[in-house]
């Protein structure tokens, strides 16, 4: 049973009626990106029970295998869900075209809240002829292969430090924290390299990737900055709790086994966190953040290590 508070539960019992009887596709995710309300056309749009309130990546996934809703033209679903996920509901508003396997057209829009929640608001453009819309399709793809990272599918670095830019813009009283930044770097990923070769390292990379984006919240993000080393942005995150996300990502790495031919092969990674304030400057909490992952990989690796800002006046 999904619990509301009264405040959402009338803002959504209001929304109802009015958009019962509209073409337009409405739907609302929460900050976990579950499903909490669409209206008929939506349903009939993505083949969803009334009484269903769904993962947006299940219900894509089940979709997927049923070839039903929006066309997914990807060979490997799994990396599909990867790559969007990395880039979906992260920033607070963003506008994009997809087309459904009954042959209609969609204009989407996606607005996010500052507390995650997501509305979704999509139009019926079918008529529009299919050379501006081939054009519009091809500048999406585009557009989307310069915010990816080529090899593991997540975000890539110009499109994480985006999102840090807009993090330390967030604007908020002078002892708040604006979020936590966190640096991950995979040890020893040079001697992996060196005596599995260059493709075991590959299979790494993605295996990191993939396990990590699985259990980034949608309001964070995850992405490669370069070589082995990867970058979280929490925004509106506090320094325990961003700690208690990253020891469990730390303990999900630890039990993998991504090598077929070596079954006993296990690996780890360092992270370095640090908390950002009003007044920082992209480099200095990053900065701040791989010293904390220096000191992380002198005192083992395998661990967490926090570098905490703290206001001017305060001592440790």
């Amino acid at each position: 049973m999904i619990s509301l508070n009264n405040g959402t539960r009338k803002l959504l019992d209001q929304l109802g009626p009015m958009a019962a009887d509209t073409q337009v596709l409405i739907a609302l995710y929460d900050a976990e990106d579950r499903l909490q309300f669409d209206n008929p056309a939506f349903r009939s749009a993505f083949f969803i029970a009334a009484d269903e309130h769904p993962l947006w990546a299940d219900l894509m996934r089940r979709n997927y295998r049923l070839r039903q809703g929006t066309v997914i033209a990807a060979a490997d679903f799994e990396e599909w869900l990867r790559s969007t996920q990395s880039r979906r509901g992260k920033v607070s508003f963003r506008a994009f075209e997809t087309d459904l396997h009954d042959g209609r057209w969609l204009w989407m829009t996606e607005t996010v809240r500052e507390n995650g929640w997501m509305l979704c608001i999509a139009s019926d453009i079918t008529r529009i002829r299919a050379n501006e819309r081939d054009l519009r399709q091809d500048r999406d793809v585009a557009i989307k292969a310069a915010q990816t990272d080529e090899l593991t599918g997540v975000a890539n670095r110009r499109f994480v430090m985006a999102r840090l830019e807009e993090l330390l813009a967030i604007p908020v009283a002078a002892d708040q924290a604006l979020g936590c930044l966190a640096v991950f770097d995979i040890d020893n990923f040079k001697y992996i390299n060196d005596t599995l070769g260059h493709h075991a390292g590959d299979v790494i990379l993605r295996d990191f990737a993939g396990l990590i984006q699985a259990h980034v919240r949608r309001t964070d993000c995850f992405g490669r900055v370069g070589g082995e080393e990867f970058v979280l942005v929490m925004p509106r995150t506090l320094a325990d709790e961003a700690a208690c996300i990253i020891h469990r990502m730390l303990a999900i790495v630890r039990d993998s086994r991504p090598l077929p031919d070596s079954s006993d092969f296990s690996y780890t990674f360092s992270a370095g966190l640090a908390v950002a304030r009003r007044g920082d400057a992209l480099a200095e909490v990053y900065r701040r953040a791989d010293l904390a992952l220096y000191g992380a990989k002198l005192a083992g690796r395998d661990r967490l290590q926090i570098n905490i800002d703290l206001p001017s006046g305060e001592k440790r």
